[in-house]
């Protein structure tokens, strides 16, 4: 089963992937990459969204597992999200790509304030359009924040770009005989735990009928050939 044809998209990244081979951080060198392949989706025409998470500089569930209350932690994280959708703006500009970020945070210096008919007419202008602080609530991850902007912005499909290529039916890193799924159905997903995202996001987007597609980002081209329907992935759709 094949993704339908797609116009609108809205690609989720994973903090940690901005920081390439370090341990933490930023590493421009591999953010230029990435927006070299954001750039190059977009040339094929399509109106693109980004969210990125904020792993790599701080993770709200991690700073509340350490004691931290988890409202201010989640804060943090959302803040963290900002500064990696700014990094992410510089090198699209740098590529002669239009774009504007926009904060469920309001912080009129450095970015506009989400809403929606704007960002819509960001994307009808062919501007990529980066959604940062998540839904502005803690207890919300940032997937939850991509499902619910793909639903808002009405978008074709969520595809999310980690460092695994597809959707296993365990953790491929612990079993080494884990079965990677081409498809994979939403009620499967949540029904089994599968950890492609969570359960509120799997939720939103199988309720509003937007395919999660799931591939890995650190394959040097890899996003282009996901949309062309030819890299390795896993679709999560109704079944």
């Amino acid at each position: 089963m094949s993704l339908p044809p797609l116009k609108r998209v809205l690609l989720k990244l994973s903090g940690e992937v901005l920081m390439g081979n370090q341990q933490f951080g930023i590493d421009p060198e591999f953010v230029a990459e990435l927006a070299k392949e954001v750039k190059a989706a977009k040339d094929t025409g399509l109106e693109i969204c980004l969210v990125i998470g904020g792993g790599n500089i701080f993770r709200g569930m991690a700073g509340a597992a350490k004691g931290m209350d988890r409202a201010q932690a989640d804060y943090m994280g959302m803040l963290a999200t900002v500064m990696n959708a700014l990094a992410m703006q510089n090198a699209l500009e740098q590529l002669g790509v239009e774009t504007r970020v926009q904060s469920a945070i309001q912080m009129d210096q450095v970015c506009e304030p989400v809403i929606r008919r704007r960002a819509e007419r960001h994307l009808e202008k062919g501007r990529v359009v980066i959604f940062a602080a998540g839904v502005g609530a803690p207890y919300f991850t940032t997937d939850s924040g991509a499902a619910l902007r793909a639903a808002e912005m009405k978008c074709d499909a969520l595809l999310k770009g980690t460092s695994v290529d597809g959707v296993y039916d365990s953790d491929p890193k612990l079993n080494p005989k884990a079965i990677r799924f081409d498809t994979v159905a939403y009620d499967r997903v949540l029904a089994d735990n599968l950890k492609v995202m969570d359960a509120s996001a799997v939720a939103l987007c199988r309720d509003n009928k937007i395919p999660i597609v799931v591939f890995s980002i650190r394959e040097k081209g890899n996003l282009a050939r996901v949309l062309a329907g030819k890299g390795v992935q896993t679709i999560v759709q109704d079944s």
